[in-house]
């Protein structure tokens, strides 16, 4: 197979805050809106922000980082997204060369040019000097530009503009020539509201497409904003057909139901295709609204919210009825972070108010305003190395469970994350990246050799 010239931008920043998922969603919109077909995909193991790229493109975003997919893995998911995308958009994670690996890593190992975005509201002559050292910090970068974000004026816009494309200053060196691609004004119509996990999710906006249509408006008059499809071939890159790893069937014929609502929706859909992939049937239900366990094999409790929702999670007396039978019976659940927090007795709320919880597995859970642990885990399993990330604000405060296991972090100098078990229930607050290994998520979810 030949590769797939498609054009390509990764955008970063300096650092979080920036303007970065703004950004890409709002350009993702502006060319939707023109016709043209986006794919949008998100460095790092975020959930949220690719909720508001979903929205913006039409389709399903996937995550890219080199450490938890592995370069093969990445590469094959932008092939095939080339194959029916005019542009492939890319949103970075933290600064352009915050973690490891980072964005830059990512866009020098696919060729894939950089577009910064850049806070420039208490800026002017500085900016040029971020966007050189941003450019040239590593050798081999591949450069789209520069997008000024939160510019206050027409004079302000100028004085930016000039620090980057001005000519001689008079010292000796020449301009930097970094790619001016235009400001974006300081406006709050379009802004993405946060909480303390990130962005809140498009779905439970009723006006979020509206934001995506005003943050589409703001780019559409700025240098980016008015290239067509010709002038996006100025950043072309070739994609590579993948070498075809095929997965082994080792859930076929097996029923997995996974909960997804407003308090559960931190869901990879790169792990729903690989359930599929290993021949699950898929099943959905909602906690929140006391629907209880499906009629399956095994089940899947994802991340999310369950501290937004304890009030509906504790009156959900159905729904843990029937996980406790389904316990009871020996079949498998993984339960994962926010999955997980809802088994204990009780979660205490950041406010101070404990909530009863379900109580399949003793103890007790305490939401905090710090952040308890963030960073990519790999847990070796009876079935080689499953790789993910943790990323949490509440604590298992007190239980009498021993962990069965831990995760590692990569570095070796952070701690893991405890793997609990009670029969075939398994909980810990590492989310899972399963396409890392399909035979040890087979496994999870009691497919395959024990």
């Amino acid at each position: 197979m030949e590769p797939i010239v498609r054009p390509a931008v990764l955008v970063s920043a300096p650092a979080s805050g920036q303007g970065k998922t703004s950004v890409t969603a709002g350009l993702a919109r502006l060319l939707t809106r023109r016709g043209m077909r986006v794919r949008a995909f998100k460095c790092g193991p975020d959930f949220l922000d690719p909720h508001w790229l979903a929205l913006a493109t039409g389709h399903p975003v996937d995550n890219l980082d080199l450490w938890m997919n592995g370069e093969a893995d990445v590469r094959a998911r932008l092939w095939r997204a080339a194959q029916e995308a005019d542009v492939v958009l890319i949103e970075g994670v933290m600064g352009l060369y915050d973690g490891q690996p980072s964005a830059a890593d990512l866009a020098r190992a696919l060729g894939i040019p950089v577009l910064a975005v850049i806070d420039a509201l208490a800026m002017a002559g500085t900016f040029g000097a971020l966007v050189h050292g941003l450019r040239h910090y590593r050798a081999g970068l591949p450069w789209a530009g520069v997008l000024a974000n939160r510019v206050g004026s027409d004079a302000h816009e100028a004085m930016l503009r000039a620090a980057v494309c001005g000519g001689d200053a008079g010292d000796g060196h020449e301009d930097i020539d970094a790619g001016w691609l235009g400001a974006v004004r300081r406006e709050a119509r379009g802004a993405l509201p946060e909480r303390h996990l990130g962005l809140t999710l498009a779905s439970e906006l009723d006006d979020a497409m509206a934001r995506l249509d005003a943050l589409a408006d703001g780019l559409a008059g700025t240098p980016l904003g008015r290239l067509d499809a010709d002038g996006w071939q100025r950043w072309a890159v070739p994609f590579q057909p993948p070498i075809s790893q095929p997965v082994p069937l080792l859930l076929q014929g097996r029923v997995v139901a996974v909960a997804r609502d407003a308090a559960f929706g931190f869901i990879y859909p790169a792990n729903v295709e690989t359930l599929r992939a290993l021949g699950a049937r898929l099943i959905f239900f909602s906690p929140v609204a006391d629907e209880p366990v499906p009629d399956c094999d095994a089940v899947w409790l994802p991340g999310g919210y369950p501290e937004l929702h304890a009030a509906a999670l504790a009156q959900a007396q159905r729904c843990r009825a029937s996980l406790v039978a389904h316990v009871a019976s020996g079949r498998p659940v993984w339960a994962e972070c926010g999955g997980m927090m809802p088994l204990f007795e009780g979660l205490t709320l950041a406010s101070g108010e404990r909530v009863p919880m379900w109580g399949l597995l003793p103890g007790e859970v305490r939401m905090q305003t710090r952040l308890a642990a963030l960073g990519p885990q790999w847990w070796q399993t009876p079935h080689g190395e499953l790789r993910g990330h943790t990323f949490h604000y509440s604590v298992v405060s007190s239980t009498p469970l021993r962990a069965v296991s831990h995760t590692q972090a990569p570095d070796g100098r952070r701690p893991g994350e405890a793997i609990y078990a009670k029969g075939a229930l398994r909980a810990t607050y590492f989310h899972a990246w399963f396409a890392s290994n399909p035979s040890a998520t087979a496994w999870l979810l009691g497919g395959g050799k024990p």
